[in-house]
């Protein structure tokens, strides 16, 4: 799958990232077994968004101990997009999952998560309350000179919109009010996958493993992680082969965190995924810049940028993958 052709006449494509579906759900459905008998857990729990991502990870789960051995949770907030919940319910009837609402808000709120990262607002926009609404948004890295600058983006009660320079502070302290979110949410899949021991599923696709779009000891944390592989669009690939609902594989990919609606791209990745899927495969894959730009329609300086913008992020998120560091090793339980 990850093999760079040799012949003469190849031309890159997207037909590269093409799968065999039914091979790779076998695949992964036999990988799932054998790590839950590893672990020696019965079943698997997850979260359920509404997105592709664990609407795909449902799905291989039920292939993989079926049905009443699989339980979801759906777990909205005060930020929530309502939709979410809609499309999550959907998804858990098409594939006969349990699943229950855990309501995280209340729970946020206790924590301060909203007043904190509502206090770091502002400090930039003082009259930021009740009624207003924000994201949080990334320099292009097509357009930019290679810096990431974020900005924030705020909407008054009368619709106005602001964008707004961040100074580092303001931006670390809203991220890691943000960062409660997903960490509430783990720590309610790991309670329920104790209660049922049963291992939890983590649902990052392979953009989103290798550029540390995640949270650690959020959405980073998890048992097993069986789509991580995965280019997006052979995630796409395997939701029509699995029947995942078609309204789930319209939405456009959102990150569903901020008050202000906010695609992927806008808060992180630098293109949509069907173009990022392009630009990593062929730097992966020792492809040249004029190639991948052809096929993803770009030009090659604009591939470098991108480039770059996926070795920075590497470089910046590394952290995120490793464990607990210890100053020696103790062998009897290996590193």
């Amino acid at each position: 799958m990850n093999i760079r052709p040799d012949q003469e006449s190849f031309t890159f494509s997207a037909d590269a990232l093409k799968i065999d579906e039914a091979a790779e759900t076998d695949r992964i459905v036999a990988g799932l077994r054998a790590q839950l008998r590893g672990v020696r857990k019965r079943g698997l729990v997850l979260g359920l968004s509404g997105g592709i991502d664990s609407s795909v990870s449902v799905a291989l789960a039920v292939r993989a101990v079926g049905a009443k051995n699989v339980f979801c949770l759906f777990m909205p907030e005060n930020d929530s997009d309502p939709e979410s919940l809609w499309l999550g319910r959907l998804v858990a009837d098409t594939f006969g999952v349990e699943a229950i609402v855990e309501d995280i808000g209340p729970t946020l709120a206790a924590m301060g998560c909203y007043e904190r990262r509502d206090d770091f607002i502002r400090e930039l926009v003082p009259d930021y309350g009740p009624g207003w609404a924000s994201k949080i948004v990334i320099a292009n890295a097509l357009e930019g000179d290679g810096y990431n600058i974020s900005s924030l983006v705020v909407q008054d009660p009368e619709g106005n919109r602001t964008k707004l320079r961040m100074p580092p502070s303001a931006y670390l302290g809203i991220v890691a009010a943000t960062n409660m979110k997903q960490r509430t949410r783990k720590q309610l899949e790991y309670y329920h996958a104790d209660r049922l021991n049963f291992a939890v599923i983590g649902t990052p696709n392979r953009l989103e493993y290798d550029q540390g779009f995640f949270v650690k000891n959020g959405d980073g944390a998890a048992d097993v992680k069986p789509i991580a592989h995965l280019y997006k669009s052979q995630v796409y690939a395997l939701a029509a082969y699995l029947g995942v609902p078609e309204e789930i594989r319209r939405r456009p990919p959102t990150t569903d965190t901020y008050s202000l609606e906010q695609t992927q791209e806008e808060f992180y990745f630098s293109l949509p995924y069907d173009r990022m899927d392009l630009c990593l495969y062929g730097l992966n894959n020792g492809l040249s810049a004029e190639e991948v730009g052809r096929a993803a329609e770009l030009s090659a300086a604009q591939v470098e940028r991108v480039w770059a913008d996926i070795a920075a992020k590497r470089k910046a998120t590394r952290y995120l993958h490793l464990g607990p560091q210890l100053v020696q090793s103790v062998a009897e339980i290996g590193d």
